[in-house]
């Protein structure tokens, strides 16, 4: 979907604050309630806008670790690549997981409560995964940029 310039300052408002009413989001944007409304509704039955979301603070609630997962499989087939997502996809720990090109064939993102954590979610989880051959993980020591909105 190509966007038109008031798309992308809607989009980018909400991305900053999905709860501005649309009168707010009409004033800021320069444009009528109404129009305003239509353009919304139509991002989202374009699927544009998937949802709309509380960003919880995860140091707030206990998950102050963040881990990723570098995984390479035993071997690189539909079956093998369809097991192993269903079963990452069932895993509340990963929070983002992405198949990659080159060494590694995927790369999961985890937020765990401390390292302890992490080598529990390893050990009865993750090494316990048959289509894994091998594994590296990197620890966050601090977070320096973490954006959800998309630069439109």
């Amino acid at each position: 979907m190509k966007l038109d310039q008031s798309q992308r300052n809607l989009l980018n408002l909400l991305q900053k604050d999905s709860t501005l009413s649309t009168q707010v989001l009409a004033e800021r944007i320069g444009m009528s309630p109404t129009p305003c409304w239509r353009r919304v509704k139509e991002l989202e039955e374009a699927g544009v806008i998937r949802a709309y979301v509380a960003l919880v603070d995860r140091h707030k609630v206990g998950l102050g670790t963040c881990v990723w997962v570098r995984v390479k499989l035993k071997q690189h087939s539909a079956d093998v690549l369809d097991r192993f997502e269903r079963v990452v996809k069932g895993c509340q720990e990963v929070v983002e997981c992405y198949e990659l090109l080159g060494e590694t064939d995927c790369l999961l993102k985890l937020y765990l409560p401390n390292l302890e954590a992490l080598s529990t979610f390893m050990h009865d989880f993750l090494l316990k995964i048959p289509e894994i051959d091998v594994t590296h993980s990197a620890v966050a020591l601090r977070e320096i940029k973490n954006e959800t909105a998309l630069p439109l």
